[in-house]
Order: C-alpha cells, then sequence, then structure tokens
C-alpha cells in the first residue's frame, strides 16, 4: 500500500493499539480490585508504551508484555503507589487545614504547602516514565522524577501543557474518547517526553 491507503492503515493501526493497552489497562486493573490494581496495570501500560517509543511495536506482543510487567511489579508498584498516595494525600488535607484558618501567618502557610504540591506533581508526572526504563531503589524512583522535572522545566511545563490541553479539549468535544483511550494517549506523551531525557541518566543506574 502506498499514499493514503497506507497512512489510513497506520492511522487505524495505531488506534488499535492505544484502544486495546486501555482497555487492557481498565481490566487489569478491576483484576486487582481497582486499588491493588490501578498500579501494576500502570506500570505494563507504561512498559507497552516505551517499546512503542522505541520502535519495538511490530516485535513486542502487547499481552505478554503487559501480563509479564503486571506480575512482576506488583508489590513494588504498590508499594510506591502507596507512598505517592499519602504524600499527596497529606498535602491536600493540610492545604485544607491552612487555608481555612483565620490566622494570616496560616493562610501564607498554605501557599508553601501549595508550592511543595507542585513540586510533587512534577514528581508524579514523571514517575511512571522512570519507573518503565530504570530499575532503581525506592527512594530513586522518588528523587528521579523530581531531578527530570528540575533539570528539564520547559520540557515539564510542555508536557503537563500538551496532556492537560489534550484531555480538556476531548472532554468538550468527545468526552467518551477518554474512556477509550485516555490512559494510553497520556502514557504515550509522558514516555516520550521521558525518553527525550533518559540518556543523560542512563549511566548513574550503572
Amino acid at each position: 500500500m502506498t499514499g493514503f491507503m497506507a497512512g489510513y492503515y497506520t492511522l487505524c493501526l495505531w488506534i488499535t493499539r492505544f484502544l486495546y493497552v486501555h482497555f487492557l489497562w481498565i481490566g487489569f486493573t478491576i483484576l486487582g480490585l481497582g486499588i491493588l490494581g490501578v498500579m501494576p496495570a500502570t506500570a505494563a501500560m507504561f512498559a507497552v508504551v516505551r517499546k512503542w517509543i522505541q520502535g519495538e511495536a511490530d516485535n513486542s506482543p502487547v499481552f505478554p508484555l503487559f501480563w509479564k510487567t503486571y506480575k512482576q511489579e506488583f508489590l513494588r508498584s504498590n508499594l510506591l503507589g502507596s507512598i505517592l498516595f499519602f504524600i499527596g494525600y497529606a498535602l491536600i488535607i493540610q492545604y485544607q487545614i491552612l487555608r481555612f484558618q483565620e490566622e494570616t501567618m496560616y493562610f501564607i502557610a498554605s501557599f508553601a504547602v501549595l508550592a511543595i504540591a507542585i513540586l510533587f506533581s512534577v514528581i508524579v508526572l514523571y514517575f511512571f516514565p522512570v519507573f518503565s526504563h530504570f530499575k532503581l531503589s525506592a527512594i530513586q524512583y522518588l528523587l528521579w522524577p523530581f531531578m527530570i522535572g528540575f533539570l528539564h522545566p520547559i520540557l515539564t511545563i510542555i508536557l503537563f501543557i500538551a496532556v492537560a490541553g489534550i484531555y480538556y479539549f476531548v472532554f468538550m468535544t468527545i468526552p467518551g474518547l477518554l474512556f477509550l483511550m485516555g490512559g494510553t494517549v497520556a502514557a504515550f506523551i509522558l514516555t516520550w517526553g521521558g525518553q527525550l531525557t533518559f540518556s543523560k541518566f542512563e549511566y548513574k543506574e550503572e
């Protein structure tokens, strides 16, 4: 096939891939009863998308890789996910407590908590791309995403805007697409962004 038909075939192929992996993510999240399934399912989704970004989409069967990653990373991803959840939850509670205090000092302190929350969101942004690419210690999985975000602020802002912008546009136009492939699209964008920086960190892993 050449020309229009080749392009149309490629487009349909990638849409199918995005749909398939997204529904695998939903299915395996449910398999883990939601709370225990979401982290390993997300790790598996990012592992598959990483192969796509590296040009191995045709050489890496999706389901075997997804299932293998889901099993291997079940405990570790849930452990790290619990840490991220409790940090995020603590920041939200602390912000709400300080925000509604009458004293000015508490109100000002709430902005410090908000600044920490923004830094924490950078860790969350790069967490799964780092998790799927490197074999690190638990603390490094929390530090390296922050380092990448700090060293590449423009890329970080672009990724934030890209994901938020696409989600907002789709939600306002065809919200059903978020259910069909929203997770895979975000994973693709974030993994693509992360891969632009990882070569600078690979020697530190050795």
